[in-house]
């Protein structure tokens, strides 16, 4: 059953990165460059700032920073730990995918830790802003749906990698959103 499930991943793999033109390259790699997201972080943190005050926006960069520290390490300790290669180190298939980038990175892939660290924060500041922000959650997870299709589509990363990385990264970031709510308690903020 397992070995049917990755052959699928595989051909959904090709179908989804298949769909790529040179024209539209440019725009994914800027999507999955982590660096280009920080206006979107500034901006959060500004929000977190408005929102909460001083005290608040500590405790949420506290926050935020050991959610990132624990789906990336989590993420690594995955590719290590099952092993499953990239789709561009796959020698049965990285003949016939595209690769956009101009390495492959990392041997393994399993899962994506670029998901992980996308959705986490957007189902974090969901929390957080929930009913304080208004349309925020849908700019948040667009985002996040973004970035995360951007590995399949520049080719190092299978749509399982991809969607565990998101749900991991979303139950993280639920999780760090109530503890963030609990120290808000504490705090008195």
């Amino acid at each position: 059953m397992i070995e049917q499930l990755l052959e699928y991943d595989k051909e959904l793999f090709l179908f989804l990165n298949g769909l790529g033109t040179e024209t539209w390259d440019g725009f994914w790699m800027f999507m999955t460059t982590t660096r280009n997201s920080a206006p979107l972080y500034f901006f959060l943190l500004y929000l977190s700032y408005r929102t909460f005050g001083w005290k608040g926006t500590g405790i949420i960069l506290v926050a935020i920073a050991l959610l990132i520290t624990c789906t990336d390490q989590l993420s690594n300790f995955f590719k290590y730990g099952i092993g499953r290669l990239r789709p561009c180190h796959e020698p049965e298939i990285s003949s016939v995918m595209r690769l956009v980038k101009s390495y492959c990175g990392g041997q393994f892939g399993y899962f994506s830790a670029h998901a992980a660290n996308s959705f986490g924060p957007a189902i974090f500041f969901t929390v957080m802003f929930k009913n304080k922000v208004k349309y925020i959650s849908w700019v948040l997870l667009l985002w996040a749906c973004i970035v995360a299709y951007s590995r399949i589509y520049i080719g190092v990363h299978y749509p399982l990698d991809v969607v565990t990385g998101a749900l991991v990264g979303s139950l993280f970031g639920w999780l760090w959103a109530k503890l963030a709510i609990f120290a808000f308690q504490k705090a008195g903020v």
